[in-house]
């Protein structure tokens, strides 16, 4: 049979003793508690006298015996007595309601320096050490409180036995001696029922005195170590969800650091269908498959056959992107505050699905985008140039054998209208590459550009490529795009004939010009530059170099961009 519980993280809260059901004016004295707590108060005496013994007589035996080699290993005896007896105190602690977990086993014994640096670093050992000084004395103090108000509350609830022999408590008054009538015995026997009511609720309010005592000096402090493991794991998890390189390797990630950092045997992000996406610790059959729905923004956690399991949603995007579910040993069960760790990862197992998906959908888009630009470029170059190339050839047939010249004529034009879909190709090919730059270089890559640049838009390209230039890669990118853009410029606004295109090298310095006999244009009518122009300075200064732009309107323009050559590089002869 399965119970079935739900839990929503919050912050964590402090241990609280039962509440004890007011339901009249002997609720202190019916329920159970209170009887707890009295044994428990009962007990703080003598233990606390046998521990504040033990640990000041050690202290005092150690340190007067510290010449001979005996005194040290008192003092650590002592030492090691007070985490033991920190948790004979918190088990004791339980009659008050007090519940102690830990989290993690306790550190394996790795030698006595690093165990005595250890335990001297731990405050949860001077919490503990002050638990059990102030027993004693605190104890004693309630001890005579509650002896007092009891005694009292016997003594007048004995009031018919001792009023019918006064020689046992003489009680006298102004000289004569006090006797009690019937109305009197009953006043002070119901004064005594009062006085055990009040005993009762003073012993309750001690006991949650001792409950707060015990949970602020013996609180197992290996929550802190665990907060600082979640706050790492949970630093780890955002820097690998930024990362959002690998899908399956970031789930993994997560997985693995929320197993790490709670105490979870396994933990597992499934799919809404319940297959395992990653996974971390041993598979169990309750990690896969159909489960239970947790609530929104909280955790179902139910008892199954391996255990008890944890199950928290994992949001993506606002859609269901599946569970995060922490398998548990039999008989644990985790805290709202590692539930809230646990939820905080299944946050970020969400965010890293829905950054995939915004991914994959942005590469969808890039990718029809970028097909729509390539159909443009090749109606209108490639198929332009097939076209021409079917008309010249079904010419040159119609006029062969009739019209020698013609048909030359025709197959000169087919010839041309051929190499320049040649070229248009591989300059369009060579821009889907990304390293193609990085292979060809510069003036390969510029050589195709002018190629392309005569063959589609009939301009006479003039290139003076003639050796690589010494570039750094991002030198060399900035020279190529600057290139293009100057070029692109040429063909939308110039209305040019000619094109003078030249990469040259000289003392430290590379200089990429571009010219042409267009229309030109005033620079003093536009003081910022066009948008093309304002990201060809922006590249030029983001390599080092600087841009010059001359123009005049009927005269052509003139783009000069000069970079600083770098120490080494090829040199490679090109053909223009």
């Amino acid at each position: 049979m399965m119970e079935l519980m739900s839990v929503s993280p919050s912050p964590p809260a402090p241990p609280q003793p039962e509440p004890a059901r007011r339901e009249g004016p002997l609720a202190d004295l019916l329920t159970a508690r209170t009887y707890r707590t009295a044994l428990y108060v009962g007990l703080a005496l003598p233990l606390g006298g046998l521990v504040f013994g033990l640990l000041v007589g050690g202290a005092v035996a150690g340190v007067l015996t510290l010449p001979l080699l005996v005194g040290a290993a008192l003092l650590l005896g002592t030492l090691w007595l007070v985490p033991g007896l920190a948790d004979v105190q918190r088990w004791l602690a339980g009659l008050l309601g007090v519940r102690f977990s830990r989290r993690v086993p306790p550190p394996a014994y790795a030698g006595v320096l690093p165990w005595l640096r250890a335990t001297l670093a731990d405050s949860a050992t001077y919490r503990a050490l002050m638990f059990h000084l102030v027993q004693l004395p605190l104890a004693a103090v309630c001890w005579t409180l509650l002896a007092a108000l009891l005694g009292l509350s016997l003594g007048a609830l004995g009031a018919p036995w001792w009023a019918t022999r006064p020689e046992l408590l003489p009680v006298t008054w102004d000289g004569g001696q006090v006797t009690l009538t019937g109305p009197g015995v009953a006043g002070v026997a119901l004064a005594g029922v009062g006085g055990l009511l009040v005993t009762a609720g003073v012993l309750n309010l001690l006991g949650r005195m001792w409950a707060w005592l015990a949970f602020a000096l013996l609180s197992d402090r290996v929550d802190e170590a665990g907060a600082r493991r979640e706050v790492v794991a949970l630093r780890r998890a955002a820097g690998r969800v930024a990362l959002g390189d690998d899908l399956g390797a970031t789930l993994t990630d997560l997985a693995g650091q929320a197993r790490a950092a709670s105490t979870a045997r396994a933990v597992a992000l499934t799919a809404p269908d319940g297959t395992i996406r990653a996974a971390s610790g041993p598979l169990d059959p309750a990690l896969h498959g159909p489960g239970a729905s947790p609530p929104a923004g909280g955790a179902d956690v139910r008892y199954v056959e391996g255990g008890t399991l944890a199950t928290l949603p994992v949001v993506t995007g606002g859609a269901d992107g599946g569970t995060l579910r922490a398998l548990y040993a039999p008989g644990t069960q985790p805290g709202p505050e590692e539930l809230a760790f646990l939820l905080s990862i299944a946050d970020h197992a969400g965010t890293a699905l829905h950054a995939a998906e915004l991914i994959e959908r942005a590469g969808e888009r890039a990718g029809e985008q970028e097909r729509a630009r390539l159909a443009r470029e090749l109606h209108d170059s490639v198929a332009q140039a097939l076209y021409g190339i079917t008309l010249g050839a079904k010419t040159a047939r119609a006029t062969l054998g009739r019209d020698p010249g013609k048909t030359q004529a025709s197959l000169d034009y087919t010839i041309r209208l051929a190499e320049g879909g040649v070229s248009e190709m591989k300059a369009l090919l060579f821009s889907l590459r990304p390293d193609a730059l990085e292979e060809g270089g510069l003036v390969a890559a510029l050589t195709q550009n002018a190629h392309a640049l005569g063959a589609r838009h009939g301009l006479t390209v003039h290139a003076d490529l003639r050796r690589e230039p010494h570039l750094s890669p991002p030198a060399q990118a900035a020279a190529y795009r600057v290139a293009q853009e100057a070029l692109h410029n040429v063909v939308k606004h110039a209305r040019a004939t000619q094109v003078w295109l030249s990469v040259r090298e000289e003392e430290g310095r590379v200089t990429v010009e571009v010219r042409d006999d267009g229309r030109g244009f005033d620079p003093a009518a536009l003081p910022g530059g066009t948008l093309g122009q304002r990201s060809m300075r922006e590249r030029a200064q983001g390599a080092g170099g600087t841009l010059a732009v001359q123009s005049a309107p009927g005269t052509g323009t003139a783009v000069t961009l000069t970079l600083p050559a770098a120490p080494d590089g090829p040199q490679v002869e090109a053909n223009a």
